[in-house]
């Protein structure tokens, strides 16, 4: 009988080291696809001057409002928050807990969001966003790039479900805080 060595583990016939490696080829080939990675940029024209937005883009309460499924969103210091948010992506739902911090601040022009959070078995998703405003007349245009990672059970439902449900929620996020920005502007005057 012959002997090999797979990972430092002895294997007493060909037989037992084909499986071993069939085994570790399904393992490697589950566990990436259980995590994917996506890329999304886009800008959004708010009627209000970029000092207003800077200020909506930096308060709890009104990002609250805008983010999709926000349970809650506090303020730990001036560059961390704590959220909780509930999403729906096809057939999982899930509440996500996780943080967000604030960096490469440059007020009012730009600033860095990333944030992590955990959903229990349906999974995790990890991320950060660019973000820059430019003022042009008496409007902002916002741009962004998104950089995203999730894992779990919503990676498991594919590309273009979590493509389109990612960009779903981007496009509800912005116009629920074009308005929302809007009315605080119409507020302030």
């Amino acid at each position: 009988m012959q002997q090999f060595k797979v990972d430092g583990d002895l294997c007493a016939s060909d037989k037992t080291r084909a499986a071993v490696e069939c085994a570790t080829c399904a393992l490697t080939f589950w566990s990436r696809r259980e995590e994917m990675l996506m890329e999304m940029t886009g800008e959004e024209r708010i009627a209000v001057r970029r000092n207003a937005v800077w200020q909506c883009l930096n308060d709890p309460e009104i990002l609250k409002q805008c983010i999709p499924g926000c349970q809650s969103l506090e303020m730990k210091s001036p560059t961390e928050l704590a959220a909780v948010v509930k999403v729906k992506i096809g057939p999982v739902s899930a509440t996500f807990i996780g943080n967000v911090t604030l960096s490469n601040l440059s007020p009012p022009d730009s600033y860095t969001i990333s944030g992590e959070g955990k959903g229990g078995i349906a999974g995790f998703a990890k991320g950060s966003a660019d973000v820059t405003l430019d003022e042009e007349n008496d409007e902002t245009v916002l741009r962004y790039g998104v950089k995203a990672e999730v894992g779990g059970k919503i990676a498991q439902l594919g590309s273009r479900l979590i493509d389109s449900a990612a960009r779903k929620l981007a496009q509800q996020f912005f116009a629920n805080f074009n308005l929302a920005v809007s009315g605080e502007a119409e507020a302030a005057s």
